[in-house]
């Protein structure tokens, strides 16, 4: 939620970045009233700017008159860095790992102390998964997410040991254990889980190397590690694909 936009020295576009930034993983779809109170901003001031974002394309209002966000800015998400270098060059090696497992495939980055998802391939077999394009997760609880652990910075591990909340009851909320866990994902280049972010879904994870630096990670859910030794291989092989299309920066 933002601070306090409604005070004077507030500029429109600060205003206006708030009403968007009201909208999370959790927050999809707001009410006028919602969107106001969440940016902090007057119910007039809000339904004015909400108004011209409409009009612009950055939200859109429902049929039950609640606010979502507007196509116009996925358009321009997809025109990020990040979204159109790595995104497009690992697409074929994703489709390729789909096909070989039918598993639902994933192609992860850290952001801050997050999972950003940057793409999703959903697997045929019924497993629950929680993620979508676009959305953030937990370092700690997915797979992907304990490969990017495991090779950011120290600040950021330190940041994310210190709080690490329980989303199933098998989520790893011990710092000792976790730190054990980072450690053999640098010895053994992959990361699983099993049931720590939703029950019935047990992930596999590899990372993605541009040179000598881990840049993203690439991941399966399944609904067991029965086939780890393999699935793992199936990973890393196209997880090397992905860093060769990537070159050395």
């Amino acid at each position: 939620m933002a601070g306090n936009t409604s005070a004077p020295g507030a500029s429109v576009t600060s205003r206006a970045l708030a009403l968007l930034g009201a909208f999370d993983e959790r927050h999809r779809r707001l009410t006028l009233t919602q969107l106001a109170e969440r940016a902090g901003l007057p119910l007039p001031t809000a339904h004015r700017l909400v108004g011209e974002l409409v009009a612009w394309g950055a939200l859109s209002r429902t049929d039950e008159g609640c606010y979502v966000v507007g196509r116009r800015l996925w358009d321009l998400g997809l025109l990020a860095p990040v979204q159109t270098g790595l995104r497009e060059l690992a697409s074929p090696y994703l489709h390729d790992l789909y096909g070989a497992t039918l598993a639902t495939v994933h192609l992860a980055v850290r952001d801050g102390t997050e999972v950003l998802y940057l793409d999703r391939l959903a697997g045929h077999t019924s497993v629950p998964v929680v993620s979508s394009v676009g959305s953030r997760l937990p370092l700690h609880a997915t797979g992907v997410g304990k490969v990017l652990l495991a090779h950011a910075p120290a600040e950021v591990q330190r940041s994310v040991l210190a709080e690490l909340p329980r989303l199933t009851a098998y989520t790893i909320t011990q710092p000792g254990l976790l730190r054990r866990q980072l450690a053999r994902v640098l010895r053994e280049d992959h990361a699983t889980t099993s049931e720590e972010m939703s029950l019935g879904a047990c992930s596999i994870a590899v990372p993605i190397r541009r040179g000598p630096e881990v840049v993203a990670a690439l991941g399966i859910v399944v609904p067991s590690l029965k086939d780890r030794a393999r699935l793992a291989g199936a990973l890393q092989v196209a997880a090397r694909g992905i860093g060769r299309s990537l070159g050395t920066g």
